[in-house]
């Protein structure tokens, strides 16, 4: 049976998967979803046995039906290639007790690599099926690691040009200078001086105004997404969860049957989305542990029912996560409320207007697979030491509000339930937050001095994402207010 996608804000509007991703949005602001979540039609056994690659194949063939076999398992072997340093694509490690998903072994050492590999071939591919003549204008948002994986994943891509908004003081050092001095002719990256849910927000209001796209159209181009709100995006990432349950059973960690718990460090929320489709898929995932650092939002709202933006925002030391408007929950609220595109629609509106909204008991009982925690500043360096000193294994900031968090989780419920713990970067992509973590006394090492001294405790190369930013030169140098966001994109594309 076709899957069709629906718009979390009028459930008149349907597309293909192929429409879904060219479009990236949908009118309104809506999101796309699937029209009803495909089961795998293999066995866990199976799955076990299976490559990267032919897991990938397995789930993309369920949520793309529109794309031929011929085509899919050409995006799926021109993305996960030797651009991955191993040929696992997303191994596990054990250490400290639990489970690693290590999805940082891509050109970009974070998680965004899984998808935005693939989204420029599902992209490229989608516009042939559909007869489309314009330029696709990729228009992203980044909180840090989106920007650069979107940006090397598109650099060049014949058809396509992208643009990158980015928060000029709320991402890491290394972060920025992977973005400032990406090279394609295509690419234009702009610093802006709000944060990134500003950026977001000026992004989807550029989406949302029809007018605006009139004036693209006219000149050729069209607007698409790679930021967690296209579909082509997140469906790649539902694979990763779903190899990590055959590899758990492969390794004899688990039998076939026997759940896992995950948790996945949550900033825009479509990471743990991600995860949950894959349980509503049949795979055996029991709880989805939410991880929060310091901008809590997420959290609350799984306590209370209530999300609510109005609150100071932190610049913590996991500036992915730093994000107060999780564009992805609005997918599971669309879910939990029955599939009414007019509640979902009345609840954003309240979100945008007064920056809060408030889910039913009937709603919220329908969250009963998720489990919030948060780490604060102090506890996400404090269990990168203790893993460090207990396991010799050196995780990110991200990855330890995941792994503070699992521990509250265990101490709070005593679920032993083996655990995957998504690892969502290298710790070479957050390198001084890291090593002061470790000793204080790091603190007076330049940034690449301290590249190389984690390179020696840690046993582990120095990937190549970094040496090549070391003489790199800068290319971008653009920083505007949010208001002037649309003025630039209209400079970058002669309009």
């Amino acid at each position: 049976m076709d899957l069709i996608y629906k718009s979390t804000r009028n459930d008149n509007e349907t597309v293909t998967a192929s429409e879904a991703i060219l479009y990236g949005l949908a009118k309104e602001s809506g999101l796309y979803v699937p029209s009803f979540i495909p089961k795998m039609d293999v066995s866990l056994e199976d799955l076990s046995k299976m490559s990267y690659q032919e897991t990938a194949y397995e789930v993309l063939k369920l949520f793309l039906t529109d794309f031929t076999e011929e085509e899919l398992k050409y995006c799926i072997n021109s993305a996960y290639d030797s651009k991955f340093d191993c040929e696992e694509i997303a191994p596990i490690v054990k250490r400290d007790g639990a489970n690693y998903l290590e999805l940082f072994h891509g050109s970009t050492i974070a998680f965004k690599d899984m998808a935005l590999s693939i989204l420029p071939y599902l992209l490229t591919t989608s516009a042939k099926k559909n007869n489309v003549k314009n330029e696709i204008v990729i228009l992203t948002a980044t909180s840090g690691d989106t920007g650069k994986a979107a940006l090397a994943g598109f650099a060049d891509v014949p058809g396509t040009k992208i643009i990158v908004f980015y928060p000029k003081n709320g991402v890491s050092p290394i972060q920025e200078k992977q973005m400032v001095t990406q090279r394609g002719a295509n690419t234009h990256v702009i610093g802006i001086t709000g944060n990134f849910d500003d950026a977001q927000t000026g992004v989807k209001k550029m989406f949302s105004d029809a007018a605006f796209g009139d004036i693209l159209a006219e000149a050729g181009y069209q607007f698409s997404s790679a930021n967690s709100i296209n579909i082509g995006r997140l469906v790649p990432q539902i694979a990763y969860y779903v190899y990590a349950y055959g590899t758990l059973v492969k390794n004899g960690e688990l039998a076939c049957g026997e759940p896992m718990n995950v948790v996945v460090p949550t900033g825009n929320f479509g990471n743990i989305l991600a995860a949950y489709y894959a349980k509503l898929m049949g795979m055996p995932i029991a709880k989805l542990i939410c991880a929060s650092n310091d901008n809590k939002v997420l959290y609350d709202f799984f306590e209370t029912g209530r999300y609510d933006r109005n609150r100071e925002f932190v610049l913590t030391t996991s500036p992915s996560m730093d994000i107060l408007i999780s564009s992805n929950l609005e997918r599971l609220i669309y879910k939990i409320a029955g599939e009414s595109g007019e509640t979902n629609k009345a609840l954003m509106k309240s979100l945008s207007e007064t920056g809060v909204y408030e889910i039913t008991d009937e709603m919220k009982a329908e969250l009963s697979d998720f489990w919030g925690g948060y780490a604060t500043e102090a506890e996400t360096a404090q269990v990168i030491k203790e893993v460090y000193d207990n396991a010799g294994y050196i995780i990110d900031t991200h990855t330890a509000v995941a792994a503070k968090v699992y521990k509250k989780y265990v101490a709070e419920t005593a679920d032993t339930t083996p655990v995957v713990i998504a690892s969502t970067a290298s710790p070479y992509k957050f390198t001084r937050s890291v090593m002061n973590a470790i000793d204080p006394a790091y603190d007076e090492k330049s940034d690449f001095e301290l590249v190389d001294e984690l390179s020696r405790i840690s046993g582990v190369k120095v990937p190549q994402a970094i040496e090549d930013i070391r003489t790199a030169p800068v290319l971008h140098k653009t920083v505007c207010e949010t208001e002037d966001m649309r003025k630039e994109v209209e400079k970058f594309l002669g309009i």
